[in-house]
């Protein structure tokens, strides 16, 4: 029985690029666990709640609003600030979710310069979905936290910039 349950269970992954920003900023912003609206676009808030389990944390992510508004309860379950990993698990939520895990990690982008996200996940099947529309979001979803990042790597390196008045 557990063969065919693992069987069944979806496992996906996307990558996204981002040209300009360090492996060090990009992780500055996925590592702070609460504040995932900021670059996420389709999460409108992320805030923090009592673990209560041992004091794990977990955060509250709802996009939308009133009757169609989704929501998720995640908790974090690892991270490694060396390895630039962060892990956790769906636990209540109205988005058909079981048994979901995910993981984002950072990574050099390579002798080009810049970095990679990488966020995959697995999960049991999501009623009325198949798999490949769980990567395509997560992919779409992916993309558009990339470019806010960019945009944020790119205000903080022009804050940075000194100027020369002769």
């Amino acid at each position: 029985m557990e063969l065919e349950a693992a069987k069944s269970m979806w496992e996906g992954k996307a990558t996204a690029v981002l040209r300009r920003s360090t492996p060090e900023f990009a992780w500055s912003l996925i590592e702070n666990f609460f504040d995932l609206h900021s670059w996420l676009p389709s999460i409108r808030t992320c805030s923090r709640l009592d673990g209560g389990d041992g004091g794990a944390l977990v955060r509250h992510c709802s996009s939308g609003e009133g009757g169609d508004a989704k929501w998720c309860y995640e908790k974090l379950v690892g991270m490694d600030p060396i390895e630039m990993r962060l892990s956790y698990a769906a636990l209540d939520n109205n988005l058909g979710l079981r048994n979901y895990r995910s993981t984002m990690k950072v990574l050099d982008g390579g002798g080009d310069g810049g970095c990679r996200i990488e966020w995959s996940f697995s999960s049991d099947p999501i009623e009325g979905m198949k798999c490949e529309d769980m990567v395509d979001y997560l992919d779409a979803s992916l993309r558009g936290m990339a470019d806010n990042m960019e945009k944020a790597f790119l205000q903080s390196s022009n804050q940075n910039d000194v100027v020369f008045v002769l």
